[in-house]
């Protein structure tokens, strides 16, 4: 059962299922009562599959990771359910804001962008892990919202391969053609210097 706004209503209205051919907002996405994870692109609604083990150990590993070495440290790490919006230009007002996503791990090193919902703004360090669940349109499209969000590192982490696909933001604010990690490779983030990880070790249960 969700909650969504009908605008001949003038009010909130419950209903089996938000109308996929509508364009929905941040306002509408806070009214939904759901069970499932879902995510927003640029208005559109995207249900978001249960993550298995692979997925779990993915994440796991590197949050772990980033959070033990960030203690005390300005920047902080996030896992997967965490609110990230994504404001288009100065379009900060949740019934503005239509893109809603949930990295599996990212990191904010901008306290001022951080609230008691999530985070309104892009994050320093995007991370997502591929799972079957995963469709290819959800993956092109978080491709292109966190480029348009101003995203300076994101990391697609393949566990079926053991690779990390690493997109570094230009400084046109496009990403660039992405760097391949796999094997005993070092991997670093730009906005966590001084810590890497080894690649197998990502992908070890």
């Amino acid at each position: 059962m969700y909650t969504i706004y009908d605008e001949e209503q003038h009010d909130y209205v419950k209903v089996e299922e938000p109308d996929h051919s509508l364009t929905y907002t941040y306002a509408d996405y806070m009214a939904w009562q759901f069970k499932e994870r879902l995510e927003l692109f640029r208005g559109k609604i995207f249900k978001m599959g249960a993550p298995n083990m692979n997925h779990q150990v993915v994440g796991g590993n590197l949050y772990t990771g980033f959070f033990n070495y960030l203690k005390g440290k300005t920047c902080r790490v996030f896992i997967a359910a965490f609110d990230v919006r994504l404001p288009v230009k100065n379009r900060k007002k949740d019934n503005e804001i239509t893109t809603v996503v949930q990295p599996d791990v990212c990191i904010f090193c901008n306290p001022a962008l951080l609230d008691d919902r999530g985070a309104c703004g892009a994050p320093d360090l995007a991370i997502e892990t591929l799972s079957p669940s995963n469709r290819k349109d959800e993956l092109r499209m978080k491709y292109e919202v966190y480029e348009e969000a101003g995203v300076k590192e994101y990391w697609i982490a393949d566990p079926a391969k053991k690779a990390v696909l690493v997109f570094l933001q230009q400084p046109d604010g496009k990403f660039a053609v992405p760097e391949i990690h796999t094997g005993n490779d070092k991997l670093a983030a730009q906005c966590v210097p001084g810590l890497t990880f080894n690649i197998n070790e990502i992908f070890t249960a």
